[in-house]
């Protein structure tokens, strides 16, 4: 993602080939990983990441081929963006949760339509397209994002060139404010689409619950902790010393997300021509990868809960059995001692050990924003203008020519 920001398309693309192979060898994990990780934690498996991340790849992937005008290779990765889609909507009706879960993405749709226009197939440029609209629907209740007014014009100049009249007058008025150029007049001009990453993407901390098993356990924890539950990172030696002194205190570790979110709702686009002409248009929010991020962990949370309690129960349970063990093997008057010690040992191995698992594609921004702009063909200064005055990496001000019907993609990052 660092490549592709700083404009090293092809080896940014390097990277990525060997990340979406490593999630494919990730789906059939080994007994002794996961053995390890029942013991311990589950940072001790593999980062498989989630499957919008691996959605992301694709996309990261089609961004970088389109903005070294390899249409043909961006084209590659949209239809396999189409095809992870379709296998997370199955899995999802076959799991019985229908639209709920992650099974669908509007602006992985919505940029698939926009290379497909750009490689001139309409047809699939309309299907992408709508596919989109229909997924920005199903996510809207959760991820606050509609269907963007570029996507709907797309949509109606997609469908009236290819004559689905029908089409055209239900999409007319679903959406009448909106307006389109047709097809024709885009064949006749160049069009620029900037890609901004603005903000950043959610870390996630700790959340601890201990347990006490008794009365004295429970005032333990509620000097050490009180009655809220723990956030962020603590010292889980001198708990795990402390609890470990006590033995009747089971931790569990749960991931909770923090936002990240960008101060920037919008951004202007401006190009200028050698005549002083100038177009400028405002940047659109397509995705929103925080909210993305908190329905995925929201969706895992039930079955991480089982789990993490099921290992810390586990793992109580063999200390138990170690400090009952180690008394009988020595003598009556040193086994309080014995005993002691390796309750210190084993069950504070057991509280220190627990942690969940904040791995998390890091370097993806908060929200992904849009602008599109067509003007006649030329040459052209770009300048781009944040909302409000942060630093931006990647295109704040460029010059380029635009042939007919050419589609131009630059990117930038915004770091607020």
């Amino acid at each position: 993602m660092m490549l592709h920001v700083a404009g090293d398309y092809a080896q940014s693309n390097e990277a990525l080939e060997q990340a979406e192979e490593i999630v494919e060898q990730l789906y059939t994990r080994t007994v002794r990983s996961e053995t390890l990780a029942f013991l311990t934690n589950d940072n001790a498996l593999p980062y498989e990441g989630d499957p919008y991340e691996h959605v992301m790849i694709n996309i990261v992937k089609a961004l970088n081929y389109a903005a070294q005008n390899d249409v043909a290779g961006a084209l590659v990765e949209a239809r396999r963006i189409d095809h992870r889609l379709n296998v997370l909507s199955d899995r999802l009706e076959g799991k019985g949760k229908g639209k709920s879960g992650y099974g669908d993405d509007g602006f992985a749709r919505y940029l698939s339509g926009m290379l497909y226009e750009a490689a001139g197939d309409l047809n699939n440029a309309f299907i992408a397209y709508r596919n989109a609209c229909e997924a920005y629907e199903a996510m809207r209740g959760w991820s606050q994002v509609a269907c963007p007014p570029s996507l709907r014009a797309d949509l109606l100049s997609s469908a009236e060139a290819l004559g689905l009249a029908d089409e055209v007058d239900r999409y007319r008025s679903k959406y009448p404010d909106v307006e389109w150029l047709s097809a024709s007049a885009r064949q006749q001009l160049a069009q620029v689409v900037m890609i901004s990453y603005n903000g950043r993407a959610p870390r996630k901390e700790d959340l601890y619950l201990d347990l006490p098993v008794g009365l004295d356990a429970l005032q333990l924890v509620l000097l050490n902790r009180g009655f809220s539950p723990s956030f962020g990172s603590r010292n889980r030696v001198m708990d795990g010393v402390l609890y470990g002194l006590s033995g009747r205190v089971v931790r569990v570790a749960l991931p909770r997300m923090v936002r990240q979110k960008t101060r920037i709702p919008f951004e202007t686009v401006t190009l200028t021509d050698e005549q002083g002409v100038s177009y400028a248009i405002r940047s659109e929010r397509v995705h929103d990868l925080t909210a993305l991020a908190e329905k995925t962990l929201a969706e895992r949370l039930p079955v991480m809960t089982v789990k993490a309690v099921a290992r810390a129960a586990a793992k109580f349970s063999m200390a138990e059995g170690a400090v009952i063990g180690s008394q009988q093997a020595v003598g009556r008057d040193a086994a309080p001692w014995v005993g002691l010690l390796v309750s210190l040992l084993a069950k504070g191995l057991a509280v220190a050990s627990e942690e969940a698992d904040k791995r998390s594609w890091r370097t993806l921004p908060d929200e992904i924003h849009v602008a599109r702009v067509w003007v006649p063909a030329g040459r052209y200064r770009a300048t781009v203008h944040p909302s409000s005055g942060v630093v931006a990496v990647g295109v704040k001000e460029s010059s380029f020519h635009l042939s007919q019907g050419q589609t131009m993609f630059l990117i930038r990052r915004v770091v607020q």
